[in-house]
């Protein structure tokens, strides 16, 4: 299955990574995860760093797939606000939930600047600013939500936009505390760390079946068989290879452009991430050679676009609406793509242990903002593995029942 279509601008930033051999014999570990992109190193790093023997294997190589077309935006909130979470579970619950992408999010800036590898990693404050007028009271109760749970949020009006930025909105709200990376060379560089901490990795090793054995299961490959207690499916937005039918995504597909750069930067207010209330909505986000990041479009269809006539109309919209933020630019669009992304119908990961086949996890990161999930993911399999309770387990497990309002 093609994961995205166009010319991607993060692999071109880091061209010589360290690769890792093809399993060509049998093995035995605790731990085998199925997938070498995000969701998939973020959680052998972490399992590694607990000294939880693992084994990570991937069909292509690492980052190959729906990294090399992520965006880089880390941030707590996502398209599922705190307000409509409220809505659907209850304001304790859903609070507790954004606190755990909250501390996500802060431990993936931690590892990102501690890397021994510069992973172009900024920590950014976003302005989520009302598309229209009429988003304003919506607008208005999620600042209200997240403001009296404690999370660092502000209020700007009219004018205080207006006199930071070149372009006029109704409202916003700033969140603090997130930020940006090059999601590239970041799954590299922390497969790279991982490697050092004892994580087994393996480039071109496809899985072809998981059969249960007694104490665990026996994954075949094309080049060997791994046996294993534990297997972890990170397999992104290829949820069938997962097996289980608890999974239900919705793949759909979106647009991404990248600019050359920019001579200043001094109208883009401390760099914001910017993004808005319109559903879909644009996001834009800068780099730190002064590029500009632009995303959306998205539209509720799986394969992406297979025509460069396709993609370009998609991209000169993206273009008009960065022009409408930053009427005094004039960039050229120097790389374009579009790509597959996942969605769940209540907002939430799947993440956790299958009720139906003990030993077998998910980490899934389908809705909002999925290297947030990912990492939260990681983290709940971990704990799992360890006999702890991690306090939003049961918010994200996979038989959990499924509300939408």
């Amino acid at each position: 299955m093609n994961l995205h279509f166009g010319n991607l601008f993060w692999p071109g930033t880091y061209t010589e990574p360290d690769r890792f051999p093809a399993l060509d014999k049998s093995i035995r570990t605790r731990v085998v995860i199925i997938g070498g992109g995000m969701s998939g190193v973020i959680c052998g790093y972490v399992l590694a760093t607990s000294g939880i023997d693992t084994v990570l294997v991937e069909q292509k190589t690492i980052a190959s797939g729906s990294t090399s077309a992520n965006t880089g935006l880390l941030q707590y909130s996502n398209d599922t606000l705190l307000s409509e979470f409220a809505d659907r579970l209850g304001e304790q619950t859903a609070v507790k939930f954004y606190q755990a992408c909250k501390k996500a999010t802060e431990r993936l800036s931690d590892i990102a600047d501690g890397l021994r590898r510069k992973v172009d990693f900024k920590r950014r404050n976003s302005l989520y600013y009302a598309s229209e007028a009429e988003d304003v009271p919506m607008l208005r109760r999620e600042y209200e939500i997240l403001h009296r749970n404690g999370f660092d949020a502000e209020w700007w009006e009219e004018s205080r936009i207006a006199n930071h930025f070149p372009f006029r909105k109704a409202a916003a709200i700033v969140t603090r505390g997130d930020g940006e990376v090059n999601p590239y060379l970041f799954v590299h560089s922390l497969a790279e760390e991982a490697r050092l901490k004892g994580l087994i990795i393996h480039e071109n090793t496809a899985m072809l079946s998981v059969e249960p054995t007694t104490g665990g299961y026996v994954v075949n490959t094309n080049g060997g068989k791994i046996e294993a207690e534990h297997v972890i499916y990170a397999v992104g937005y290829v949820p069938e290879s997962a097996g289980g039918h608890w999974i239900r995504a919705l793949i759909n597909r979106s647009y991404a452009i990248v600019t050359d750069p920019i001579d200043s930067l001094a109208d883009w207010h401390e760099r914001f991430l910017l993004w808005e209330t319109a559903r879909p909505y644009l996001y834009v986000r800068t780099t730190v050679d002064n590029r500009i990041v632009v995303g959306g479009l998205d539209e509720n269809i799986r394969q992406p676009v297979l025509s460069d006539q396709e993609l370009r109309s998609r991209s000169m919209r993206l273009l008009s609406e960065l022009h409408k933020l930053f009427p005094e630019w004039t960039p050229r669009i120097r790389y374009e793509w579009c790509a597959t992304f996942g969605e769940s119908a209540d907002g939430l990961p799947y993440l956790g242990e299958d009720p139906e086949r003990p030993g077998q996890y998910y980490c899934l990161g389908y809705g909002g903002n999925g290297t947030i999930y990912s990492m939260l993911g990681a983290e709940i399999i971990r704990d799992r593995l360890l006999g702890l309770d991690h306090p939003v387990a049961s918010i994200v497990r996979p038989d959990r029942s499924v509300t939408v309002s």
